[in-house]
């Protein structure tokens, strides 16, 4: 194992991790300011310089930069982590998911994997190099953002526009069970919002369904090949349709309908591209006679940086310092928080982080505390080594 290993101070790790843990801060309605006393508690004894940014009430980033000393011209790495977790749907667990647990060496709790086991390993990797008698070797800028579960526009989008996105490289400790991802896809969520005519529902073929049209829109879309290329880590761009909603009574034709997609979408391809390529592969499933239009909630670009970026290989040398084995490089099929640095500010963004992304946003969510502890030491390992 890595030589910082045996500084990691497990107890005080799953005590911070817990803490966390035990504040609910389901998103929606979010209300990420109910935790910035405990990250402020945790960070105090190294002096850092806050900022915040609330842009609504309670949708609170902090913002900690904590300078290494020792003269000018150091490194900056950013390490930003969400603070918001997903509705835990408490009846389906078998423990209170803000009752943080830890049984058989895994800690149990809605945001344990996803992220704030992460968050709390990067805290914790101060504590451990101090404990090893070293210290971080660049100035490193905590941003512990509001909103990411819902797409990071009241977060780390909001850190963008304030100017606050500055550093050389980012590590986001999202759930990766420690493996290194570049890239990722990007998503286009909304509706086909289909119209058709009202009639009685004794002679149906006298109106026009939009329920009929919904169902061929439903068959066009869902798990279809759009012709994308493949990308090496992200595979090929995926549609799901996940809604499907209309009509007002059994004994009348159907005017309305709503179908709900989630596409998911290569580095490169744009909003408008996205819908692009929806009118499109309707159009070549013969789908030319329904009355449709495409209402957009979401849109996130994908975003990618070199797998043989230093900063990248620098993290995976850390990681095995740590583990003693190398981590693979991937792409995640979902987004995060990185397209922002990646894109917007132009940084070299690494996910790598503490927990199976099997568990996030899953019932009786855990992390195995030894994988906690490795995170922390890659992380104490990488504050010391980016110079």
């Amino acid at each position: 194992m890595g030589p910082l290993r045996q500084h990691v101070d497990a107890e005080g790790l799953v005590k911070l991790a817990s803490a966390l843990v035990a504040v609910p801060t389901e998103n929606p309605p979010g209300n990420e300011k109910a935790v910035a006393g405990i990250l402020r508690e945790a960070l105090a004894p190294w002096h850092p310089e806050w900022s915040e940014v609330e842009p609504s009430p309670g949708r609170l980033s902090l913002v900690a930069r904590v300078a290494a000393g020792g003269g000018t011209g150091r490194r900056t790495l950013v390490v930003n982590g969400h603070t918001d977790v997903v509705p835990a749907l408490p009846e389906r667990w078998s423990r209170g998911p803000f009752e943080p647990t830890v049984i058989d060496g895994r800690l149990y709790g809605r945001g344990s994997a996803d992220m704030k086991g992460g968050v709390a390993a990067a805290i914790c990797a101060l504590r451990t190099l101090q404990a090893a008698g070293s210290a971080p070797a660049c100035d490193i800028v905590f941003q512990f953002v509001a909103d990411e579960e819902a797409g990071g526009g009241l977060g780390t989008r909001v850190l963008w526009e304030s100017g606050l996105l500055q550093g050389d490289a980012c590590l986001v400790p999202e759930p990766t069970s420690l493996a290194v991802s570049v890239a990722e896809r990007g998503l286009l969520q909304g509706e086909v919002v289909v119209r058709g005519r009202p009639g009685h529902g004794s002679r149906p073929r006298e109106g026009v369904s939009a329920l009929e049209g919904a169902a061929r829109v439903t068959l066009a879309l869902h798990a279809a090949d759009f012709g994308d290329p493949e990308h090496p880590l992200l595979g090929r761009p995926t549609a799901n349709i996940g809604t499907l909603q209309g009509g007002s009574a059994v004994n009348i034709v159907a005017e309305l309908a709503r179908v709900g997609f989630d596409r998911r979408l290569l580095p490169g391809t744009s909003l408008e591209e996205s819908v692009a390529s929806l009118r499109r592969r309707l159009e070549e499933a013969g789908v030319t006679d329904v009355d449709y239009e495409v209402e957009v909630h979401d849109f996130g670009e994908g975003s990618e940086m070199s797998p043989d970026h230093p900063f990248a290989g620098l993290v995976r040398r850390c990681v095995a310092s740590a583990t003693g084995r190398e981590p693979p490089t991937i792409g995640m099929t979902f987004t995060t928080d990185a397209r922002f640095l990646r894109n917007q500010a132009g940084i070299p963004a690494v996910v790598c982080g503490p927990g199976s992304i099997a568990q996030a946003h899953n019932v009786d969510e855990w992390v195995e505390v030894p994988e906690l502890v490795d995170a922390t030491a890659a992380f104490a390992e990488l504050y010391r080594s980016f110079v």
